[in-house]
């Protein structure tokens, strides 16, 4: 169940008029319609194969071709029975994201091509067609994946006199903080593995983790570098005391560029 892991977080937060924002994991008519029926906004990311049938009007018109950066809207019908409701759904065309996708669709293709021939063994292969004297490759199927190569849809209920498709674009793209914070959780701050087996002296481990966690986004978002590079130029500074004579002098560190840059943007205004 969806809505209590959220509506436990916000009564925690004690926030409102939120937009969830998930990525296509959370896509499930079940999900979106609990999420809604506790005055919530989402976003979130739309199965790519539905695209022929929300943009069939686009595809008979315009066939695959797409402008870059190309926003179009659509709506989908979500669910079954009293379940069903219809779904705004926002499509954007990136010509970096069609050069992307053709790469990997040759990939899998070549991968397709080699189990056909039975140079590799089969495996879940996305092109593989098989029937029961013989397996090939389902060029059907690779057209359709290169005709929508390059598009990415996003589900939402927010309307677009609320929020423009460019809105829902960027607010869903944000994810990436979200990714980049487990990251550096995982990597940077060593989350894992957790080497207490106390209750208490588990949750004190990732209060630990997270308020380092806290810093460090807030470092990055005021020297604009990664934490790493923050760490990495700023660890050799050193600076001490030298007596001379009787008389204490303070010794500074010698200051990189990078590393006077990074201060002067951590001091601020």
């Amino acid at each position: 169940m969806t809505r209590p892991v959220v509506t436990n977080l916000l009564a925690s937060l004690d926030a409102t008029d939120l937009v969830v924002v998930a990525d296509a994991g959370m896509l499930s008519a079940a999900n979106l319609n609990e999420l809604e029926d506790a005055g919530l906004k989402f976003i979130v990311g739309s199965r790519i194969t539905k695209a022929p049938y929300d943009l069939a009007e686009h595809f008979e018109r315009h066939g695959n071709y797409f402008k870059d950066k190309q926003i179009l809207e659509s709506a989908r019908v979500m669910g079954t029975g009293k379940n069903a409701r219809r779904r705004r759904v926002v499509y954007q065309y990136l010509f970096a994201r069609q050069q992307r996708d053709q790469r990997t669709i040759n990939a899998q293709v070549a991968r397709a091509e080699k189990v056909a021939a039975g140079a590799k063994p089969l495996k879940k292969d996305r092109f593989v067609r098989m029937d029961d004297t013989s397996r090939g490759v389902d060029w059907d199927l690779v057209q359709r994946a290169r005709d929508l190569a390059g598009l990415k849809g996003y589900v939402s209920n927010i309307d677009a006199d609320v929020m423009d498709g460019q809105a829902v674009i960027d607010s869903y793209h944000d994810l990436y903080q979200v990714e980049r914070s487990f990251r550096m959780a995982k990597n940077d701050l060593a989350t894992r593995p957790v080497f207490h087996h106390q209750r208490d002296a588990i949750e004190a481990h990732l209060t630990i983790v997270f308020t380092a966690l806290a810093v460090a986004r807030y470092l990055q978002t005021r020297a604009e570098v990664s934490i790493r590079k923050i760490v990495q130029t700023l660890r050799p500074l050193r600076a001490g005391l030298v007596e001379i004579a009787g008389h204490q002098l303070t010794a500074q560190p010698d200051l990189t560029p990078t590393a006077r840059e990074i201060l002067d943007k951590l001091r601020g205004d």
